[in-house]
Order: structure tokens, then sequence, then C-alpha cells
């Protein structure tokens, strides 16, 4: 008899091949088990969360952007709510269609229509802009059209409400509402805040579940800005320099007024010719990027250094010629003429001043030498940026003095051969209003947080240039200028104004020009009121006056502004005039 293999099952013996189905069996049913088990306890949060990455969105949620105050509480420029249109590309049934409805409701350009009508076309991108912070109504009229694959949302745009008041300072933001200049870009984190999210769940379809929509993280709203601009005085001054601008024709002007005491910027304020002629308030912030050689203004600097060294005194007397040839017979052999025609002739330190001797001037400095007359400028504020750290603020030109050769041993002492923007000239004639103290300009006077907390900046830093009785006797010749001098134009009445002028010719392209035929000039004035107890010192340029006749001097070109001016100043800070026999000696 032939006998089975013994690894081989007969047709006849089923047993072994059940169990063996049924091992098999229960080993897979374990298997199974256990990985349900496994699925609900110990791997249950990852799929769980898988699944909740699948049926939510997280969106970002902007920060409301911080409201820029002027000094009084009215505001300068906020963020107000706005729509935005729209399109996802996947989901537009016609695509020409589509952006011809959307060009007619929102009044789009032929050329962003057919933009549009490519990009739905394309069907590549899932999100396209249409059309952003746009007026409600153009938006819900663009809605109603309920085409397929359109839809809106909120977002912020930022408004400038008093158009283009102070727009020089106060800058810009893109559409993004980043800060691009001014005062926007610097303190652009501090406006911002902080994003939040929203964690959304959605169907199948990409719709939101109603009342599924939570906001895991809030978003922090900027910090409002408190600046010391005045509004009022913003607005008159930008008035009065664009009316002279044009009525000078000349190619533009700057402004500013600055509180004596707090270094508080009240108003600064930039205007420029566009291209067809037009005069405009310039975006271009020209007080604190543009510098200038600032001609006679700076011989402020070097007369108070000759006090204050107590090498002259207001009374002293030098004989002063009216042109003189330096370093004769060298290389750098060069003539300066006074700015007043004349002979030889006897003039005191005060007339020296008054009538802008040029020559004179330069008789004081080199009494006190090179390196103090150096010393003496950087002390009132020139060769160095500004504390107000302005975007693309200029530091000016001012070598050191051991560098000086040729002219610059000279011509800084009546203010060439240096570039000086106007926030350093205001602040450095602000010196004498100031009892002989400099003061950091400041534009910036608080903050506010979203708690509505008002935290006040730091006060200006200062530091002591000249003493007290110099700064008393500079004031005393400053008003000399005004009723006596250069400056007669700036004359208020009722109130004592001192002050100086400068008319500097352009360097253009390394030249100066040829007097009458292609000359420049930037001419400045700048003065404080009270004399007798100042509140405020102002600085009044005009960029390239008519160069053909008197206009061109500071003291006609720029003193007729100041002179506009002083009266809506006094009437916004209420100054009252200290005095009742204010103003020039009647003679």
């Amino acid at each position: 008899m032939r006998r089975n293999h013994p690894g081989v099952f007969r047709a006849g013996q089923p047993r072994r091949r059940l169990i063996a189905l049924f091992v098999g069996s229960v080993l897979v049913f374990g298997a199974i088990l256990f990985r349900v088990g496994m699925l609900q306890t110990a791997d249950a949060g990852s799929y769980t969360l898988a699944g909740t990455h699948q049926r939510t969105r997280e969106t970002l949620l902007p920060a409301s952007r911080g409201v820029i105050f002027d000094r009084n509480g009215d505001e300068l420029a906020l963020s107000v709510p706005a729509s935005t249109v729209f399109v996802n590309p996947k989901l537009v049934v016609d695509p020409d269609g589509t952006a011809a409805a959307l060009a007619i409701a929102l009044n789009l350009s032929p050329d962003r229509q057919k933009v549009l009508a490519d990009a739905m076309g394309l069907k590549q991108k899932s999100f396209v802009y249409v059309a952003r912070q746009i007026d409600d109504q153009a938006a819900r009229t663009a809605m109603a059209l309920k085409l397929a694959g359109v839809g809106s949302y909120r977002e912020d745009t930022r408004v400038v409400p008093g158009g283009d008041l102070a727009k020089g300072v106060i800058g810009q933001t893109d559409i993004d509402n980043k800060g691009t200049a001014g005062i926007e870009m610097q303190y652009d984190e501090m406006l911002t805040g902080t994003a939040g999210e929203r964690i959304t769940e959605r169907d199948r379809q990409g719709n939101a579940i109603p009342g599924s929509g939570t906001v895991s993280v809030p978003a922090v709203p900027g910090k409002d800005l408190v600046l010391t601009i005045d509004r009022s005085i913003q607005f008159s001054l930008e008035q009065a320099l664009l009316a002279r601008a044009s009525e000078l024709r000349a190619r533009g002007g700057t402004a500013i007024v600055q509180e004596t005491s707090t270094g508080n910027i009240l108003a600064m304020a930039s205007v420029r010719r566009d291209d067809v002629g037009v005069y405009r308030v310039t975006g271009a912030n020209v007080a604190a990027v543009d510098c200038y050689e600032p001609g006679s203004v700076a011989k402020v600097i070097t007369i108070s250094a000759g006090l204050n060294e107590g090498v002259v005194t207001p009374g002293t007397t030098l004989q002063v010629p009216g042109v003189r040839t330096f370093d004769a017979g060298t290389q750098w052999a060069f003539t300066i003429r006074d700015a007043e025609p004349h002979n030889l002739q006897t003039m005191s330190v005060r007339d020296i001043l008054v009538h802008s001797s040029n020559l004179g001037t330069v008789m004081v400095s080199q009494q006190i030498g090179p390196q103090k007359q150096y010393n003496y400028m950087k002390a009132f504020g020139l060769g160095d940026r500004s504390p107000l750290e302005f975007p693309g603020e200029s530091k000016g030109i001012l070598n050191p003095w051991e560098k000086w050769q040729g002219t610059e041993k000279i011509t800084p002492a009546y203010g060439y051969g240096v570039c000086a923007t106007a926030i350093q000239l205001v602040g450095a004639v602000n010196v004498i209003a100031n009892n002989g103290v400099y003061v950091e300009p400041r534009l910036v006077q608080a903050t506010i947080a979203d708690n509505g907390a008002l935290v006040a900046t730091a006060p200006a830093a200062t530091h002591e240039v000249v003493t007290p009785a110099v700064a008393d006797q500079m004031n005393q010749m400053m008003r000399g200028v005004v009723c006596d001098g250069t400056a007669k134009l700036a004359q208020v009445d009722g109130i004592t104004v001192a002050g100086k002028t400068g008319t500097g010719i352009k360097n253009l392209g390394g030249q100066y020009g040829v007097q009458g035929k292609d000359r420049a000039y930037y001419s400045s004035f700048v003065g404080f009121f009270p004399a007798e107890a100042p509140k405020v010192t102002t600085l009044i340029s005009i960029d390239e006056p008519s160069a053909g006749d008197l206009s061109r001097f500071g003291g006609t070109a720029a003193a007729p502004v100041f002179h506009a001016v002083v009266p809506t100043i006094m009437h916004q800070l209420g100054i009252q005039p200290p005095t009742t026999t204010g103003g020039c000696p009647k003679k």
C-alpha cells in the first residue's frame, strides 16, 4: 500500500485545513483589532490633526494701523475699511465675459481687462486681485453680478484727511499698508502692530461652515503717534510758501517753525514747481534730506564764537575793506567782495552782522582760528544728522578743520564751503533764541497704546554752546538786522523780531555761475520772536528765486513769508507780546 507524503493533505481529511484557516483568520482579525485600537488610542491624535488640517483654513488677521495725530489731536493719517474684489480663475466659466462685466462694473481700463481675461483663461492661479481698496458701493455692484469665481473681502486703506498737508513729513504707505516714506516708514513697525490668526472649518466644496470661525490669535493694533506738528500752522506755512515761490517764479521753497525751548517742530513745509509749472507740496521732506551752502545765516555762528571767545565785543571796530585777495601769488589765490560795495570802512561788530559783511566776518573768524571755527559750527549742530533720524536725512558737509585748504580756511566763516540742511540751520539760530543752549529738534511727542494709554516721548536733549550773556548780545544785534539791516521786510507790527538773512549762491556742477547770466541763488531768513522772550524760531528759504532783480536776496525773497505767517503762529499758540512797545523803534 502506498503511503501519503507527510506534508500532503488528502481530500478526505479537512480537519487540518480548517485549523489552518482558523488560525490565519484569527491572526488577520487580531491585526485589524490591534490597528483599530491603535487608531483609537496612540495614533488618534495625529489622524485627528490631519483631518482637522484637511477641513480647516488659517487666515491672517491684519492689525489695524495706528493713527498719526497732530499735537492737538487732529488726524493727519488714519486707516479706514475698504473693499477688495478678487477672482479664482479656476472657478471661472467664461473668462472674457467675466473680465468684460467686471471692467464695466469697476470702471477698469482696457489693459486691465485684458490682463484679467488672460489670467482667468490660463487658470494657473487660484487667486487674482481685480481691484483693491475700492469704494464699498462699487464692490457691491460687482458682487451683485454673481459671477462664478468672483469674491470680495474687507481690508484697510490709508487715508490722509488733509490731502497734501505735511505730505513730506507724514510720508506714505504702499497698498499693503507698509510705510515707504517719512514718519510712516520711520515708525512702520510701531504703527503696524502684530497680525492675528483666524481658523475656519470648511466643507468638501471649500465653503466656510457657519459658526465655525474661531480667532486663535487676536491681532494687536499698532500704536498711535502724536506729532509735534500743528495742523493750522502747517497749512498756513505751506500756503504762504506756495504763493511766494509762484510769485518769484522760483524752483521751490522750504520752511520750518520750531518751538524755541522744546525743539518741537510745529511745521515743516517743502514746495516745488513740477514739470508743467504748477507749484505743489512735495512728497520729499527737503528740509531734512537736502543741504545747501547757507551763506550769511552762518555768520550768526562766527560772530557768536568771536563774542564767546572774548576776542571781540559788539562795539569792537575793525577796518573792513570792500574787496580782498587771499593767498595772492599762490594756486589758492581767490578774491572776496563784501555784500555791500564800499571802500575801506570802519565797522563795529554790530555793523558787520547787521549789514552782513563777508570780510568783516572773516576778520572775526581769523581771530579765533580755524579749529575753534570748526568746533563752534559742530556745537551749533552742523556736520551731523539731527536726532530726528528722518529717513534719508542728510548730515550735510563739514570737513574736519585739519583738511581745510585754500578757500576752505576762509569761506566757512560766512557760509560757503559747507553744506547744511534747513533743520540744521533753524536749530543753529535757535541757540541764540534759547539763551545759548542747543536743543535737539523733535517731531514725535507721544505714543498711544491700544489701551488708550498716552506715553510721552523723552524731552529733547540739550547742551550749552555760548553763554547767556553772549546769546543776549546776539539777540540785540539780530534785532538790528530786522530793524536797520537786511531783513526789514520781516518786521511785524507790535512784535520785536530778531533774525538773519542769507543769500547763498548755488554751486551748480562745480561752478557758481556768472551774475546776470546763469547764477542761481538759495535765499533764506531765520528769525525768532518775540525777541524779548523768544517762543518760536522760524526758517524760510526760497530755492532759485528770479535772479535778475532784487528779489533774489534773503531779505526780499524769504523775509516776506516770515512776515505773513507770524500772526497765524501767534494766534494758534496764544502768544501775547511781552511789552506794549514791541517792534522796531520809531524813527
